[in-house]
């Protein structure tokens, strides 16, 4: 079982890095939170890791903070909430709003997060409010990570798409939202801004 790796940052996209640990490179799926706490490319990075072991599969998950990490482990324990979808509803929104949606259990807010439909968040909040009070008590405001981010030489619609599909959106649904995210998004916005704008638009 990986619990932490350290190494140097190959590739960074979001939803999606590869870390090289004394020459054996590891991808790991991550939230956009730690996506936007990453350096660059040729930058040594340490992230706290899941380890997700199924049948025809071993996938790796990377928390830049032990909050994103504890929220994910807190998803999971909840029904039909598999690792994909807790790395997607940790990507549409801040590690401290969702703990404070979670404590109190607003199904509503929760809607807003990608692949929760109302039914799913009923359960969820009320499966997780108590685990997730004592989980704020435990943590406080500690290990929020959040930030800007942005790939260099890349066009935003293009990294946007590549965000969506890897967040297991189909491309041509995801092609279809992206043009009016970056609509409605800022000029200025960062990608990880442009992300939310297309989650809001995809949860309707």
């Amino acid at each position: 079982m990986i619990a932490w790796l350290e190494g140097v940052l190959r590739e960074k996209a979001p939803t999606r890095i590869v870390l090289d640990v004394r020459g054996v490179g590891y991808e790991l799926l991550v939230p956009l939170s730690t996506f936007d706490a990453l350096p660059d490319p040729g930058k040594t990075v340490s992230l706290l890791v899941h380890t997700a072991v199924r049948e025809d599969a071993i996938q790796l998950f990377g928390f830049a903070s032990s909050l994103e990490k504890e929220l994910f482990h807190l998803l999971r324990k909840a029904s039909r909430v598999g690792p994909k979808l807790a790395q997607s509803i940790l990507s549409g929104m801040e590690p401290l709003r969702l703990l404070q949606l979670l404590r109190d259990a607003d199904a509503k807010g929760l809607r807003k997060a990608p692949g929760v439909g109302p039914k799913l968040a009923e359960r969820i909040v009320v499966e997780l409010r108590d685990e997730a009070e004592k989980l704020a008590g435990r943590l406080g405001t500690a290990g929020a990570a959040s930030g800007p981010g942005t790939l260099p030489g890349v066009e935003p619609g293009e990294e946007l798409l590549s965000a969506l599909v890897n967040l297991g959106y189909p491309r041509s649904q995801a092609e279809r939202v992206v043009e009016s995210a970056l609509a409605e998004a800022d000029r200025d916005s960062s990608l990880e801004e442009l992300i939310r704008v297309a989650l809001r638009r995809l949860a309707r």
